[in-house]
């Protein structure tokens, strides 16, 4: 390879585009007509949170058709949305383990001193009900891992119903790990505190990050046993029982429609539709007869943005099912996720995926193939026409996504206006980071952080130790000086300004897996310390933090964190 060959095809190709299909493949559909259900029941026999001033609402219980079967047995749920299923309370003694302040007071409305009442860790792990709450199962279909695996659900959440604060915002209030539901298969409806650490920590870190995400309110851990087997290599061992309660605008995703359409249940298609468009695309009038189009053309923008937004921060779904995609284009399911360390294109963190089909460089692939399955869903509500003006929206996926992504990257590296050979720059850095296996986020990072002039005259000290990588390539004497004749092109700019925009971008601190790790041994001995480190330092991600430095989260990871592995057993 010669100096400058790198063209414009890397950037669409090892930054995590390969190539995008308009292969659209159809599933037919029969119509079948909504049930109706005597609700009554549901408020009986329920102990309620008396202490904690909270009462929820549930619109969807009025909206949307109800199972008409009760009990947690494990069936084929047809002509609905939701099951009815009361939550399993983990076994005391239970502790509060983490609390999410911000969720606290400015989703929930609520006054920090509602922890102190020994009622709280009941009402937030499924012990007791808040009021107005009637705790729903969702049902959903999905693909996963790319095939059609029919009924999946809410085989251990528990929607408990809405809360508008004073601010106007709805946000859906569920428990996770709180027990079974019609949808738990051979599941046990629990979760173990490994796993609800990473999804209380990751739901927070991707929010301070500018990340639309899930928010998480409280991390609750029990003494209940719960047996799994983490590799899923026959070594089942003893863990313990733990509930999330996690938050957000709607839990309903692309597979909360795929079920309804390979089921042939048309009209409860279209009433989840419509209600899903009335409730949370507001600005798409109800009447309008092309609603379902531009419904679709939304959350093909806005799920082309998320993932562009994944990309800028290093981080890996893992698990890309159209059962984890939302409707709302938000971060949902924090399962076997990753922040990438070195730039790898190919970086897998879930070892459940041997294929490598969901590394974080064909996120944007899986985003078209997911979007292709959403239409298909949408397909028997649409005319031809309406067909037609779909799949030429699909069509324009890539490009929304790229230029995001090219936005994204280019605030990254400070720069201001549009110049020809942006896209180039930003290419011949990933694939210096890529060759020299640099780390992702304290690369963009230190570059924030050093002065144009130390660059001019490589003067990089060892401890800026991700740029003390990068600069052991060939080129990047190359790179540097294409990216001090661009950020120099700007007269106006000045240098403290750039670093004061790009310090405000790239992130100092990320949920690294080993930092996970780490709180989470703790935790398993009752130690939850480093939870709360973590939680304090991912709020404020942009800035440097003593606590942060002397825990090592901004060094160079130890050789021990890379032979950590993460599955989808949890």
């Amino acid at each position: 390879m010669t100096k400058h060959d790198f063209t414009l095809f890397l950037f669409f190709s090892a930054v995590a585009s390969a190539t995008f299909s308009d292969e659209q493949e159809f599933c037919e559909s029969e119509s079948c007509n909504e049930r109706d259900f005597d609700k009554s029941h549901f408020y009986s026999n329920v102990k309620y949170c008396g202490e904690i001033p909270l009462t929820l609402s549930h619109k969807l219980i009025d909206a949307l058709p109800l199972d008409e079967v009760e009990g947690h047995f494990i069936r084929t749920v047809k002509g609905c949305v939701f099951s009815e299923s009361q939550p399993t309370p983990l076994k005391e003694p239970l502790t509060l383990a983490a609390v999410s302040q911000d969720v606290l007071r400015n989703i929930l409305d609520l006054n920090e001193s509602v922890i102190q009442n020994e009622e709280f860790v009941r009402c937030v792990s499924g012990g007791k009900l808040f009021p107005g709450s009637v705790p729903l199962a969702h049902r959903y279909g999905g693909h996963q891992f790319g095939y059609w695996a029919g009924q999946l659900g809410d085989g251990r959440a528990h929607l408990l119903g809405e809360h508008t604060n004073r601010k106007g915002e709805r946000w859906e209030l569920q428990l996770k790990g709180s027990g079974k539901t019609p949808y738990s298969r051979s599941g046990d409806g629990r979760a173990v505190i490994r796993s609800s650490v990473r999804e209380f920590l990751c739901s927070e870190a991707m929010h301070f990050l500018g990340v639309p995400t899930s928010r998480a309110l409280s991390l609750v851990v029990s003494e209940e046993p719960v047996w799994r087997d983490p590799f899923y290599n026959g070594n089942v061992i003893k863990e313990r029982g733990a509930v999330v309660l996690r938050l957000a605008k709607s839990w309903f995703r692309i597979g909360s429609l795929e079920i309804l359409t390979r089921t042939g249940e048309l009209d409860v298609l279209r009433t989840l539709l419509d209600f899903v468009i009335k409730e949370h695309f507001k600005s798409i009038a109800t009447n309008d007869p092309d609603k379902y189009v531009v419904f679709f053309s939304r959350v093909v923008n806005e799920t082309a943005h998320l993932i562009a937004h994944w990309m800028s921060v290093g981080f890996a779904h893992g698990v890309c099912n159209t059962d984890n995609f939302s409707l709302l284009s938000i971060s949902i399911d924090y399962g076997p996720f990753g922040f990438m360390e070195s730039y790898d294109p190919n970086f897998v963190p879930n070892t459940s995926d041997d294929e490598g089909r969901y590394s974080i460089g064909a996120q944007a692939n899986v985003g078209l193939f997911n979007l292709q399955k959403l239409l298909e869903a949408l397909k028997p509500l649409l005319t031809s026409d309406q067909l037609s003006q779909s799949q030429q929206i699909l069509r324009e996926y890539p490009q929304i996504y790229h230029q995001r992504f090219h936005e994204l990257f280019k605030a990254k590296l400070g720069f201001l206006g549009n110049e020809e050979k942006d896209s180039y720059v930003i290419a011949f850095l990933l694939k210096l980071m890529e060759d020299t296996g640099a780390d992702f986020t304290m690369t963009f990072r230190q570059l924030s952080e050093v002065t144009l002039s130390q660059l001019q005259k490589g003067s990089i000290a060892p401890s800026v130790w991700a740029l003390s990588d990068l600069s052991s390539h060939e080129y990047f004497r190359d790179w540097v000086q294409l990216y001090l004749q661009r950020l120099l092109s700007v007269k106006s700019d000045s240098d403290a300004a750039r670093q004061h925009r790009m310090q405000g971008i790239n992130p100092r601190y990320v949920l690294r897996n080993w930092m996970a790790e780490s709180a989470i041994r703790k935790a398993e001995k009752n130690d939850f310390s480093e939870v709360a480190l973590l939680q304090k330092t991912l709020m404020e991600p942009f800035l440097n933090q003593d606590e942060a430095e002397r825990a090592g989260y901004a060094s160079k990871p130890l050789s021990w964190a890379q032979q950590l592995r993460v599955s989808c057993s949890s």
